[in-house]
């Protein structure tokens, strides 16, 4: 691990028999990111615009205070136009279920999933509870409502 690095212990098991899958991992020594692969019955084909819920057969225990956001894979959006609907997606530490990876192509083709591909990449995050305080006035900012390019005017 690098300098700075902390280490989250996470359970993880496998369903329906996966055994010749690797687990989700870092596929260098720096990514932030666990690169994790599709585990599917037969291919599946997203046809351009479509959105398919691509299972992992991977289940996991997150610590409390900690999350998985589910990240895209650079590789897919540059040359397939393939991304995630919900980006990032979260993984909560009291969700038990099948991680599923909700893929949406964008290119001008259709693009078959295959068991073993990697399609997305796992971030472990630390989670902040907020305290929310409702109050009749907001202190004063320098940008105060400003909102979507308002600082390129």
């Amino acid at each position: 691990m690098g300098e700075g690095s902390h280490l989250v212990r996470i359970k993880i098991k496998r369903l329906r028999g996966n055994e010749q899958l690797p687990l989700p991992s870092y596929m260098t020594e720096h990514a932030a990111g666990l690169d994790i692969h599709a585990f599917l019955d037969e291919d599946v084909l997203i046809a351009p615009g479509q959105r398919r819920l691509i299972p992992t057969g991977l289940v996991v225990a997150i610590p409390d205070g900690f999350e998985i956001q589910v990240r895209p894979r650079s590789g897919l959006a540059m040359r397939d136009g393939v991304t995630l609907v919900n980006t990032p997606g979260t993984i909560d530490a009291d969700y038990r279920g099948e991680i599923g990876i909700l893929m949406i192509n964008h290119g001008e083709k259709p693009v078959t999933i295959r068991t073993g591909e990697r399609i997305a990449q796992l971030v472990v995050s630390r989670v902040y509870k907020a305290e929310l305080e409702e109050v009749d006035e907001l202190p004063t900012s320098r940008r105060q409502e400003g909102g979507f390019g308002h600082t390129g005017l």
